[in-house]
This record gives C-alpha cells, sequence and structure tokens, in this order.
C-alpha cells in the first residue's frame, strides 16, 4: 500500500510540473492560447497540488 501511495505521489508531482511548466511557456507566448487555456491550466495544477498533499496526509496517517 505505501508503495502504491509514493507511486501516486510522485505522479502527482510530475503532473503538477508539467502543467506548471505548460502554462509558464503558455503565458510566455500570450495571445489568444493563454486567453483560452491560461485559467484552466492554473486549475489543473491547484488540483494536482491538493490531490497530493492529500496523498501525503494519507501516507503520513497510515505510517503511523
Amino acid at each position: 500500500m505505501m508503495i502504491a501511495g509514493v507511486v501516486l505521489l510522485i505522479a502527482l508531482m510530475l503532473a503538477t510540473v508539467v502543467v506548471l511548466v505548460a502554462g509558464i511557456v503558455l503565458m510566455a507566448k500570450g495571445g489568444e492560447a493563454n486567453a483560452k487555456y491560461g485559467n484552466k491550466l492554473m486549475v489543473a495544477r491547484v488540483a494536482f497540488q491538493g490531490a497530493a498533499l492529500v496523498v501525503v496526509a494519507a501516507l503520513l496517517m497510515l505510517k503511523n
């Protein structure tokens, strides 16, 4: 169970980084794509971060 949780945590962290970088690149380019997808990427990043925090909390609670 712990290994699956750690793998899930790593996947969520990588997804957060990917969405963050995509948002930064999109913002740097600007234009219509940024206006269309910028907020959606920000919401996705926050969702991935929140899910990662939930997994961290669950792993810490299961550890003890």
